[in-house]
């Protein structure tokens, strides 16, 4: 194998502002990256060694950008997944494996794989049509997910009663039983491919409820110390379950009765794990080039309390990016702001995230909703 620091040229499906930061981690160990994203404006563009403008769920236009490269990774699941297996037949390295991207991608195959491996997850019912949907045995009120192409929210509906059907997909989905939890965690594991596995701290999250996405994240948490050994162990479970190479995101519920339930995976780089970038030892990062390189996995341990907020673009304002009260943010010790190089805002656009550490819990929550409230994106 080429040496991953100079000599292997590593592929990236997608240009968006995870692979931005997987690009500023590659820098540091030399690597060469090129690009594949629709957008010739994405925030890729400037920091690689090759950006290339094309479909990523085009046949060609993967294949021919995979045979350039000797390792092909994503950082987003909506991919062209029978090119993906074509290059792994001839020998390009593909990392998260083909077949893992193709299972994720469809959110009912990922509930199966969730049952037959006995991992917790909420109770659901596969839906190919809006009959069946009228004839389901799940009570309301129920989550109803698009099997596939729901990102960042979209896709997601609830169903309250009988009266909010009318409005309900029609598209194959999924439904799940409407869990009251106590909190929404995470945890991000890493495997290699000599079969070592790392995770990460447990995180709590918090959702915005318009946009349906993380936009506050408290690292690491205090919930009880069995709580977070058993979800570090469902998590490592469905990586090696899996036999994933690489990072893989496992987003769950704590409910009222102090069960974890799986709700989704994301077999990448991951929001819920910005604020390892100065919260822990090695960041997300830097973990997923290790496990595709296949590299001793990095310490996960965290170097201090890390919160993390989403810098979305504010309702009512869509087009050049104005970043209102940066100064004031930037006078807070402790304050790390990440811009991810979008020229265009609009509403609840992921345009940044700030990473706020403090030795006080209480102190970094404090100025991280200062953050909240003083940074926004406006045009």
């Amino acid at each position: 194998m080429k040496a991953f620091y100079g000599d292997l040229k590593l592929g990236i499906l997608g240009g968006g502002q995870l692979g931005r930061m997987l690009i500023q981690q590659a820098i540091n160990y030399n690597v060469t990256v090129k690009v594949l994203d629709p957008d010739r404006e994405a925030p890729c563009r400037k920091l690689c060694d090759e950006f290339v403008v094309g479909s990523l769920g085009d046949y060609e236009t993967v294949y021919n950008f995979g045979k350039k490269v000797d390792l092909l990774t994503i950082e987003i699941e909506k991919v062209n997944v029978d090119a993906l297996e074509q290059l792994e037949k001839e020998g390009v390295m593909v990392y998260p494996q083909p077949r893992i991207i193709r299972l994720i991608q469809d959110k009912g195959t990922q509930k199966q794989f969730f049952k037959e491996n006995n991992i917790p997850t909420a109770e659901f019912q596969v839906i190919s049509s809006a009959k069946q949907l009228k004839e389901s045995h799940i009570p309301f009120p129920y989550i109803q997910k698009l099997r596939k192409d729901g990102y960042d929210g979209r896709g997601v509906y609830k169903v309250i009663d009988e009266s909010y059907l009318d409005k309900a997909f029609t598209e194959p989905s999924l439904i799940e039983r409407w869990i009251d939890f106590e909190k929404e965690i995470g945890i991000i594991v890493a495997r290699n491919e000599s079969g070592a596995v790392k995770t990460f701290p447990l995180v709590e999250m918090e959702f915005n409820p318009q946009a349906n996405l993380v936009e506050f994240l408290i690292s690491p948490s205090t919930l009880p110390f069995e709580i977070q050994q058993d979800a570090a162990q469902i998590a490592v479970k469905i990586a090696e379950d899996l036999k994933i190479v690489g990072l893989l995101a496992v987003e769950m519920f704590l409910d009222k009765h102090g069960k974890i339930l799986v709700n989704e995976l994301a077999p990448r780089p991951h929001n819920s794990g910005h604020q390892s970038i100065e919260g822990n030892v090695v960041s997300q990062f830097e973990q997923h080039l290790r496990a595709i390189f296949n590299q001793p996995l990095g310490d996960t341990a965290c170097l201090n309390n890390a919160i993390m907020v989403n810098v979305l673009g504010e309702a009512g304002y869509e087009g050049p990016a104005v970043y209102e009260g940066i100064e004031k943010v930037l006078k807070c010790p402790g304050v790390y702001v990440h811009l991810y190089g979008k020229a265009l805002t609009k509403p609840f656009r992921k345009m940044g995230h700030v990473t706020i550490v403090d030795a006080d819990r209480e102190k970094a929550i404090e100025k991280a909703r200062f953050v909240q409230a003083t940074l926004k994106v406006i045009s």
